[in-house]
């Protein structure tokens, strides 16, 4: 909504009893907020402005600001929180989260697609379609966006995590945003910023430089100082640490992936008598059930061999070549399942410990370990597709630069679409088969290029 530019009609100070309506409106459209969090949220006698608005799209909305920050917009009739608002109150609404990669498409004006979310080992957040939700990065639980669900959390998963997922109205850096940005020095103890900047330049945190006439600007800024390094984040309020229970990083354990078979227009005719049609998913046991019935019911078992089946037209046209149509007309049985089974198009079961199973068709991309060439002739370890097994990338690096005592790097996986590949320096198969294997108990069969390791007695 606000991806574009928007044309301010009215900036006006807030009236006593809108401000008193205001306060009423928040308390029931968010019960979970405190008496005490809505004074803090819409003060009683600091600056509160209405700006109405009209969206790049002709939107007519209303924004609340508070102190040169916009913390609440209204569009037709329903009240919504800024990214603002939400980094002070960031259990607020249920969180989603994406990969950093997609927050430049949502800043751009998309909509969060659900190939695009990642679920947490404790499941995704139990909304409704129409509920508002918040958008967070991997690693970061400040939301970065705010928008309305598309579809509920089972016709998302139902869905096998395809299609639209969220309409997004509002995000970090979009043109809403800036107004957020902001250093309220009035209300610290400094009061003034120059005394603010000197305080921090002889702290030696920053270096600050009159760079034209009047104009001083921060040239540089120490991010190893102590009083940087040292800064945490508050841990959330009890009941903070309750709403987000689900949500706390847990043991990774490995998903049970099951091979499955999807029916293609070409083999209709042979499971349609099963009550089955074009896309129906079936486990491989679902398969052999279903041909045996069906041999069987129209008596298509060789009556000298039990062991051959006669191959009627319908057969014939399913699992036959071109070639082979006029050529072969019976088969063994487990030559007739296999070539069942081959005609069928792959799918996917992927079930997280906890959650509900995600649904999806082709083959499951495995994890892939290959050895590149960097600058002067250096070997680099490159990791990719660990999303697709619950993974996170950034989290994988870190293991293994404190394991291997080598740098790493996330980045986008060329050719790709909100995928990151891990990047570590020298030859490190050897430390990233163990923790794949040994301490994610992932299977070696969804792992390629563990035979690159280095060889014993060699250097990496």
């Amino acid at each position: 909504m606000f991806a574009k530019a928007f044309r301010v009609k009215s900036n006006t100070a807030i009236k006593g009893s809108d401000r008193r309506k205001l306060r009423a409106d928040v308390t029931a459209v968010f019960p979970t907020l405190g008496t005490d969090q809505i004074s803090e949220l819409v003060p009683g006698k600091e600056e509160l402005n209405i700006v109405k608005l009209y969206a790049h799209r002709g939107d007519a909305v209303t924004v609340y600001v508070s102190g040169g920050n916009p913390i609440l917009f209204e569009l037709e009739k329903n009240l919504y929180p800024t990214v603002y608002t939400l980094w002070s109150y960031p259990d607020l609404l249920p969180t989603f989260t994406t990969w950093p990669l997609v927050l430049e498409k949502l800043v751009g004006g998309a909509d969060l697609m659900l190939p695009g979310l990642v679920v947490p080992p404790a499941g995704l957040p139990q909304v409704q379609k129409g509920d508002l939700c918040a958008i967070a990065l991997v690693g970061n639980r400040a939301p970065v966006a705010i928008g309305v669900a598309a579809r509920s959390t089972a016709e998302m998963l139902t869905s096998g995590l395809k299609g639209r997922g969220f309409s997004v109205l509002h995000t970090y850096q979009d043109h809403l945003c800036p107004e957020g940005r902001q250093l309220d020095i009035k209300k610290s103890s400094y009061k003034k910023l120059s005394k603010f900047l000197q305080h921090m330049q002889q702290e030696q945190i920053i270096q600050v430089q009159e760079l034209s006439k009047g104009v001083e600007s921060i040239v540089a800024v120490d991010w190893k100082h102590p009083r940087i390094t040292s800064f945490v984040i508050p841990e959330p309020s009890p009941t903070s640490q309750t709403i987000q229970e689900g949500s706390r990083e847990q043991p990774y354990h490995p998903p049970d992936i099951k091979s499955l078979y999807c029916v293609p227009a070409s083999m209709t005719l042979l499971f349609q008598e099963s009550g089955h049609k074009k896309g129906s998913i079936l486990e491989g046991s679902e398969v052999r059930t279903i041909v045996i019935n069906y041999a069987k019911k129209n008596d298509l078992v060789d009556a000298d061999n039990k062991n051959l089946v006669k191959l009627d037209p319908i057969l014939c046209d399913c699992i036959l070549e071109k070639g082979e149509q006029h050529t072969v007309m019976k088969l063994p049985w487990d030559s007739l399942l296999n070539r069942c089974l081959e005609k069928l198009q792959p799918a996917y079961q992927v079930t997280f410990p906890g959650q509900e199973p995600i649904v999806k068709k082709g083959k499951i991309c495995p994890i892939e370990i290959t050895l590149a060439q960097r600058a002067s002739n250096k070997k680099v370890t490159v990791v990719r597709n660990l999303e697709a097994y619950g993974l996170d990338p950034c989290s994988v690096a870190t293991i293994l630069q404190q394991r291997c005592q080598a740098s790493t790097t996330v980045t986008p996986a060329p050719g790709t679409k909100d995928i990151l590949q891990v990047q570590i320096q020298g030859n490190q198969i050897h430390h990233l088969g163990r923790l794949l294997l040994e301490e994610y108990r992932l299977p070696r069969k969804h792992i390629q290029g563990l035979e690159k390791a280095p060889k014993p007695g060699k250097k990496k």
